[in-house]
């Protein structure tokens, strides 16, 4: 599970029938001192978040779970809203980012034709 502040939503009218009814959220990925790392993304919502709140998001074939026994085309889904968070790091380790979440896969990637 990766953490996210959600920044936006998206609005689409022609989609895959399986994504009909779903909300689709603009989310920034955060570091576990939430801040901003890596690239903006689109994540189905399971929870009925909102704008600006910290969620907790899922990547690949889970992505799909919360919507069973339907399996809706998506590869990220917002799976919970986040209460707090408390973060300490490590003691003598210098506290930098994390690495950035991982790319998406499949043949869909951004920057890929």
């Amino acid at each position: 599970m990766y953490l996210g502040r959600v920044v936006g939503c998206v609005w689409s009218t022609v989609k895959n029938r399986s994504l009909e009814g779903q909300r689709f959220l603009v989310v920034q990925p955060l570091t576990p001192a939430l801040e901003n790392t890596g690239k903006r993304l689109i994540c189905t919502d399971s929870t009925g978040a909102g704008a600006g709140e910290i969620v907790y998001w899922v990547r690949g074939k889970e992505a799909s779970f919360p919507f069973l026994p339907t399996e809706p085309a998506t590869d990220t889904t917002i799976v919970g809203i986040v209460d707090s968070v408390h973060f300490q790091p490590k003691a003598g380790i210098e506290a930098g980012p994390p690495p950035a979440a991982p790319p998406p896969r499949g043949r869909h990637s951004a920057g890929k034709k």
